[in-house]
């Protein structure tokens, strides 16, 4: 028989294994999450995040799911957005980033309706929402085409797609990206996070992210029309929007 095999990173493993390992590496992160966020990035994920959001264009009363929701950055701002009359559900396949999401959200006054969910077989009817947004989640998922595939579905015509991933940074940073990828960022891990694999992980995930075209490409094969990409910080990070056609 064939073994259906994926990347973790660098590692080859079975398809059917890379969903735990990824659980268990959020499992671990999750109640360092937002502090690692901001020491990894310097606090620019903040300004990414809000750029995304003003692509997003949410308005009163729009259903947004937010899948891979993590600690709730995104659903959070497109709570406020779409208001007393419009739905932010979070979804998430990890159950400790989603209760860490929840607390932190009911911290801060909302209380949203959340899922544990695959991305690739999302709970919900075809058609449902105004927009979804992924925020760093589709790199970990195994079948990103599927995943894809499953967020236009759930898309009401003329909705929109929103990808937030790390990417394929500018040569001319390249050198230095990896440097700081590979030697500070599990340091930081080991130290603060107490999990210095995990953070080599994460590097290591991010290099075996499709490009920025290559993700072009895969949302337009999922059926979603109109696709651009925006790099944020000389391409370390870049937010694709795609919208689903109207038949």
């Amino acid at each position: 028989m064939t073994r259906n095999t994926t990347h973790f990173g660098y590692q080859t493993v079975d398809e059917d294994q890379k969903a735990s390992r990824v659980r268990e590496v959020f499992a671990s992160v999750a109640p360092s999450y937002d502090l690692m966020n901001d020491l990894m990035s310097g606090g620019l994920h903040r300004l990414w995040k809000r750029f995304a959001v003003g692509l997003a264009q949410v308005r009163p009363g729009e259903r947004v799911l937010d899948v891979a929701s993590g600690t709730g950055d995104l659903a959070a701002a497109f709570a406020r957005a779409a208001g007393a009359t419009g739905q932010v559900w979070q979804t998430d396949i990890n159950e400790a980033m989603l209760k860490a999401g929840r607390s932190r959200l009911n911290d801060q006054g909302l209380l949203l309706p959340c899922a544990m969910a695959d991305a690739e077989t999302l709970p919900f009817a075809s058609g449902a929402f105004d927009l979804v947004s992924v925020a760093f989640g589709l790199r970990n998922m195994t079948h990103k085409e599927a995943a894809l595939a499953e967020m236009a579905r759930v898309l009401k015509p003329g909705g929109r797609l929103l990808v937030v991933e790390f990417s394929k940074v500018h040569p001319r940073l390249a050198a230095a990206y990896d440097a700081y990828s590979f030697n500070v960022l599990p340091w930081l891990g080991r130290f603060v996070a107490r999990d210095e694999a995990s953070y080599r992980y994460l590097a290591e995930s991010i290099r075996m992210h499709p490009d920025q075209e290559s993700l072009k490409a895969m949302m337009e094969t999922a059926g979603l029309v109109r696709v651009e990409y925006f790099n944020l910080t000389a391409g370390v990070v870049a937010v694709h929007k795609g919208i689903k056609p109207v038949a």
